[in-house]
């Protein structure tokens, strides 16, 4: 199986294109996935046709759970199939779990070298709290089709991911699990953030993460609406638009790293 390695601000897949479903893609992930005995990655994402887009995505992270969205992988299926000649187009739509979405591609020498992704509405909810780790914890519920546990501190640099991020993946508030996003609010169109994905772990950048970090940040009058926000995260920064009616737009690079064969 051929496949090929790519990141979008070091939150890193390995992306296959396939003209049929993949069997067995959870434990494919699972074992590729893996940082020592493996190729190394956040998890697997195939590239497949659709009836009802130009392209289907589907996301397996490194733990074998699918994923219904990631605002980095999209990005780099957008690369992906520019970049070797699937496709002529600069404007195209992509199938995933959480609906179809719409890349917008900048190519520079042939290539692209960033993409801006609709990535439909965030639904966000008010402030509640939860119990973890023998702790009171004020968070915000953000869905971005995929849901988040957005929580506001003021030192996001030692946000404690492994620990408490981890724990609360899994609270019970959150049957199916969350992705856990740590936020230092810098000042109105700045944002720091760290992230635990669900299924994954520690990742240096989370696409979905950072747009429902600064929805969240929006809804608490703490960022403006309808100005470019931009989410520094450990791999880089991701610039983040959201509207009126709290659609998101996200702004970001795409980079392939290596191509690779399995041998077995």
């Amino acid at each position: 199986m051929h496949f090929t390695k790519m990141h979008g601000l070091g939150n890193d897949y390995l992306y296959v294109y396939s003209k049929t479903e993949p069997e067995n893609p959870e434990a494919l992930s699972i074992r590729l996935s893996e940082r020592h005995f493996g190729a190394g990655s956040d998890g697997m994402i195939w590239i497949l046709p659709s009836r009802i887009a130009d392209f289907k995505m589907r996301i397996f992270n490194a733990d074998g759970s699918e994923a219904k969205m990631c605002g980095n992988g999209i990005r780099c299926v957008g690369k992906f199939v520019y970049d070797k000649g699937l496709t002529k187009k600069t404007v195209l739509t992509v199938e995933t779990l959480s609906g179809v979405k719409t890349l917008y591609l900048s190519v520079e020498n042939g290539k692209v070298a960033e993409a801006s992704v609709e990535m439909g509405k965030a639904e966000v909810e008010a402030q509640t709290e939860i119990t973890a780790l023998e702790q009171t914890v004020k968070l915000v519920p953000v869905s971005m089709g995929n849901p988040h546990a957005v929580i506001f501190c003021d030192d996001a640099e030692n946000a404690p991911l492994d620990t408490l991020g981890k724990a609360i993946e899994r609270h019970k508030a959150f049957p199916g699990g969350v992705n856990v996003e740590f936020v230092r609010v810098i000042d109105g169109t700045h944002l720091r953030m760290r992230v635990w994905e669900r299924g994954s772990g520690i990742t240096m950048a989370c696409g979905t993460g950072a747009c429902a970090s600064a929805a969240a940040a929006v809804a608490a009058g703490l960022c403006p609406k309808n100005q470019e926000l931009e989410v520094q995260l450990d791999g880089g920064t991701l610039k983040i638009r959201i509207g009126d009616d709290f659609s998101v737009k996200m702004t970001g690079p795409a980079t392939m790293i290596y191509e690779g064969e399995t041998i077995e």
